[in-house]
């Protein structure tokens, strides 16, 4: 990153610009910096102002404790007043909660994009978050990062085979340094279950984006969270999966932030 602004708490975020027209800030999700979403800035900068940037306690940007999910929301507000004063917003998995936050607390905002928000909204879904939450909590209190890197990917249905596989590989230190910022993630996604009253007083347009290839459960969530919203959309995306290819959701998204 070769930006930096400073939020409200005085932590420094740091950012990458690239393009030009009107502003769109990405929001990575959980264990990823803002590298995660470069390739997607890539496919969105030649019709915007595409900012990327290392959420807090991630890659070059700094960090204060204690954590609240009000504090990102600050920094959000801080990209934006660097970018001008107004921006559209996508987010990826709980960096989509961040965004459907960050839009709800009446951050300047045009338009909000979300894809694959994580929210459990099935049988069981908000006692499997709760556990989540307890031992994370437990791991990261006695510094054992990769137990809570591995508690996040059972959550995410890894199998354990490739866990054990991901243990053993030279990407699992790096996962380790970010290991903190999963409990940031898990304070964003709340009770895990969709925040309806929340969401119900956005007043911008979102724009709801599932692949057709994910669990079922993912789609639905994503699904209720376009439901939720006064202006909310729909949108599948063929053959996509959580890991979503940057070429094939920029057209929606570039059509969505352009309306």
């Amino acid at each position: 990153m070769d930006k930096q602004t400073i939020s409200r708490d005085g932590t420094r975020i740091a950012y990458r610009r690239t393009g030009q027209g009107p502003a769109v800030v990405l929001v990575s999700g959980a264990m990823s910096t803002g590298a995660t979403v470069a390739p997607l800035a890539a496919h969105l900068s030649d019709r915007f102002d595409v900012f990327v940037y290392d959420r807090r306690g991630r890659g070059d940007s700094g960090d204060t404790r204690p954590y609240e999910v009000a504090r990102e929301v600050e920094d959000l507000a801080a990209l934006i007043e660097a970018a001008g004063g107004e921006t559209a917003l996508y987010g990826i998995s709980s960096g989509g909660a961040l965004v459907l936050e960050a839009a709800a607390s009446g951050v300047p905002v045009r338009r909000a994009a979300v894809y694959e928000t994580p929210f459990a909204d099935y049988g069981g879904g908000a006692e499997e978050r709760a556990k989540y939450t307890g031992q994370l909590t437990e791991a990261l209190e006695h510094d054992r990062r990769g137990d809570a890197v591995e508690l996040f990917l059972r959550l995410t249905g890894l199998a354990p085979g490739m866990i054990a596989n991901a243990r053993r590989s030279p990407m699992w230190a790096d996962m380790e340094a970010i290991a903190p910022t999963l409990a940031y993630d898990d304070a964003v996604m709340g009770d895990g279950l969709v925040p309806r009253d929340r969401l119900a007083g956005i007043t911008v347009p979102v724009l709801a984006v599932a692949g057709s290839a994910s669990p079922e459960w993912l789609r639905r969530a994503t699904k209720s969270v376009a439901d939720a919203a006064p202006e909310g959309t729909y949108h599948v995306l063929e053959g996509q999966n959580h890991m979503v290819e940057p070429q094939v959701l920029a057209p929606v998204l570039a059509e969505f932030f352009s309306r």
